[in-house]
């Protein structure tokens, strides 16, 4: 089966339950922005890491929920995005919301960075927020059940 949505995990203990609902959450969301998927592969890691991808590969020397790698353009979506499930797990605390909740999040975040949207200034930052909550709202995956379950 030709899989355009990959997940996996790199080197610690996760499993992403109700795949096939988020392939067809983040297809609909490409879709409605006017963008062909090609392939996108979602890599869900330790703190350490993504701080080792960070440093290496962006020079940046700080923990990060996510990285994203474009690899096609605005129109044809492709790229892989690495996942901090430790941080993931820190912000759901930090911000008290449920952790299937901030991963959908960060997953679309990282979705939305290859659909060209950006987060550097606090006005690109309030309409990347804006259109997050757009896109959760779309979801169509269990809340209480969806998003993460260790194996």
């Amino acid at each position: 089966m030709d899989k355009k949505i990959l997940f996996s995990s790199h080197r610690i203990k996760f499993r992403l339950s109700n795949q096939q609902q988020l392939r067809s959450w983040i297809e609909s969301i490409a879709k409605k922005e006017g963008a062909a998927l090609e392939q996108l592969s979602f890599v869900f890691c330790s703190d350490n890491y993504l701080l080792r991808i960070n440093r290496d590969f962006l020079n940046h020397d700080y923990f990060t929920d996510i990285i994203t790698f474009d690899l096609g353009s605005k129109k044809r979506l492709s790229g892989e995005i690495y996942i901090s499930i430790d941080r993931v797990r820190e912000n759901a605390e930090t911000f008290q919301v449920p952790f299937n909740e901030e991963l959908h999040r960060v997953i679309i975040h990282g979705v939305l960075h290859l659909l060209g949207y950006g987060d550097k200034s606090p006005q690109q930052k309030r309409r990347m927020t804006n259109k997050e909550n757009w896109c959760l709202s779309l979801r169509h995956v269990p809340r209480g059940t969806a998003g993460a379950s260790k194996k």
